[in-house]
């Protein structure tokens, strides 16, 4: 079956055509990055008057690297939910259009559920049920999949988001847009120990996440080392620092929920599952704790198509078909 994806979400024109699900036929991104720098961060507007630019040279280069022509097609797949609401928008209107005037099958997919997918395109052989720690600028949960379109979420962050807090301390550190892949490339050589941050609590919650304070700690550490300047070898121990709190707390409440829930197999997920520090901390504790991993290859850790197209192929088996009244929805449960 070959899936024809869009995925328009944030700030990346992604389409592409994904075959039962495993097998990524092509894959293309148009990023938005050089246009939001500027503004250190997603301008909503710009962002969706970009998409309505590019989505239709996007989908149509997705279909000519991938040999296929719309005929060619099985399914039509779209991001709906969730997502900035003007960008999923764009998305949806043009998935439907296509797939009526094709008169092909129309599959919404939830953004998050796409992540989890992108997992089935780096290990074939990969099937729930298994435990996923869902990583992203947006979003921080620890998801139960029990099936392939059954979700279940077991924690969840309070407030701000890993990524976000990634994103923001490397702003204040004067990190270009987008900031977590700065810190991240700062962090390099620099001692995760140097530096102590709280790894907040959340009471009656053992595995839910508050970045809040882990985030305010940060500014606060960095106004206070400024006095004297912060640069050099100090940025590369404060960026380290920092993400190996991020990493360890992610990490110790991850594998406090596999332990509790019995399970012997976890995967990672979301823009933030490419950060080094993490993948490196989590590949070792589970191998301490002897508990089977799997991590998305780095290509399908950010936004992009393939994922939409490998979750919309289970979503189409179990049945999940939309219609012409199909909408966009910028806040949805994945459950």
């Amino acid at each position: 079956m070959n899936i024809l994806a869009i995925e328009s979400s944030c700030d990346e024109t992604a389409a592409a055509v994904v075959a039962d699900g495993q097998h990524a036929l092509s894959s293309v991104v148009a990023s938005q990055i050089e246009a939001h720098k500027v503004y250190g961060g997603v301008v909503p507007e710009i962002a969706s008057r970009m998409h309505v630019e590019a989505v239709s040279a996007v989908a149509a280069q997705a279909l000519e690297q991938a040999g296929q022509t719309i005929e060619s097609i099985d399914v039509v797949a779209v991001t709906h939910a969730p997502g900035l609401v003007g960008a999923l928008l764009t998305g949806v209107n043009f998935a439907k259009g296509l797939a009526f005037a094709a008169q092909k099958p129309l599959v919404a997919v939830h953004h998050l559920r796409g992540h989890i997918a992108a997992n089935y395109l780096t290990h074939k052989e990969l099937a729930p049920p298994f435990l996923c720690l869902v990583v992203s600028g947006g979003h921080t949960h620890i998801v139960e999949v029990p099936d392939y379109t059954v979700f279940r979420v077991v924690g969840r962050t309070r407030d701000d988001a890993a990524g976000e807090a990634l994103d923001k301390t490397a702003r204040v550190l004067g990190l270009p847009y987008p900031g977590g892949v700065h810190l991240d490339k700062l962090a390099q050589g620099g001692d995760p120990r140097a530096f102590q941050f709280p790894r907040p609590k959340v009471e009656g919650a053992p595995y839910d996440f508050s970045f809040s304070g882990l985030k305010t700690a940060a500014l606060n550490q960095l106004q206070k080392l400024r006095l004297t300047s912060v640069e050099g070898a100090a940025a590369k121990d404060f960026a380290a620092s920092f993400q190996f709190a991020v990493a360890d707390y992610l990490c110790e409440r991850f594998l406090r929920a596999a332990r509790d829930f019995g399970a012997r197999r976890l995967a990672l997920a979301g823009g933030v599952s490419a950060n080094s520090m993490l993948r490196h901390e989590i590949a070792q504790r589970c191998a301490a704790a002897g508990v089977q991993l799997v991590l998305p290859a780095p290509a399908w850790c950010g936004d992009n198509a393939a994922m939409i197209g490998a979750q919309a192929f289970y979503e189409f088996l179990a049945g999940h078909v939309a219609g012409t009244r199909l909408n966009a929805c910028p806040s949805m449960s994945i459950e």
